[in-house]
């Protein structure tokens, strides 16, 4: 019974479509949780519901919390006068989601250290109460491309390391149709920095699409690891930048 938690390295950089992107991958008992949707109405459609649109019907889906305006959870859900989300409630809903679907992905909102109650629990706590009811669990990370993300990646590894979880590997939630020298360099720098594999890289726009063109173009865009077929050395090899000349 494996859970997959997606985190990020910020907001903004792709986590929904990467775990969209894993979720059409994932067979058919795959089961995506949002604990806590922030800057979403009722009876908007959030996270949640872009992934099924993305990935398919297959995909269980569900929120445990949803707040209006578009904050940390802790702060939107303080000012809307709603409950919190702790990382005890947290787990009991992964597991019982992971009795019935395999794998269970649990997106987080911003980064692994936002903060999701007024004890300053965050998506790492509730990750870490998740595994102390036995269940397998794991971190994907998602990043940036381009410069300034090697730090904020090194900085999530070193958090999930620090509490004993398990960095799964690392994708990069937006390749840029035209790359810059900064994100070609990262392709190499990447793994290095997060001491983790680099799983995927997805194309920008890749929103655009919906199940089943999404599927084929996660396929491509993921390795083996989580179902597809993209091959990490040999898309830093296309995107290798040219050497520096000595002078």
């Amino acid at each position: 019974m494996s859970v997959i938690f997606v985190t990020g390295t910020g907001t903004e950089i792709g986590k929904t479509v990467v775990t969209a992107a894993v979720a059409a991958l994932a067979g058919p008992r795959v089961a995506m949780l949002k604990p806590g949707q922030t800057g979403v109405a009722p009876g908007e459609p959030g996270d949640a519901a872009e992934v099924r649109r993305l990935a398919g019907d297959h995909v269980a889906v569900s929120e445990l919390a949803r707040y209006p305006e578009p904050l940390a959870p802790d702060t939107a859900a303080r000012r809307a006068g709603l409950p919190a989300v702790g990382p005890k409630q947290a787990a009991e809903a992964i597991a019982d989601l992971a009795a019935r679907h395999h794998p269970v992905l649990v997106e987080g909102a911003g980064g692994l250290l936002v903060r999701y109650d007024e004890d300053g629990h965050t998506l790492a706590d509730a990750a870490l109460a998740t595994a102390a009811l036995g269940l397998d669990v794991s971190v994907l990370v998602v990043a940036a491309a381009g410069l300034g993300t090697l730090n904020t990646t090194a900085l999530t590894a070193e958090a999930l390391r620090a509490r004993g979880l398990r960095p799964l590997g690392v994708v990069v939630g937006s390749w840029p149709a035209e790359p810059d020298l900064a994100a070609r360099c990262n392709l190499a720098d990447l793994p290095s920095v997060a001491g983790a594999p680099l799983l995927g890289a997805l194309p920008e726009g890749a929103a655009a699409h919906a199940a089943p063109a999404f599927t084929t173009l996660a396929r491509a865009s993921l390795a083996p690891a989580l179902g597809g077929t993209w091959d990490a050395a040999a898309f830093a090899t296309r995107f290798a930048p040219a050497e520096r000349p000595v002078t």
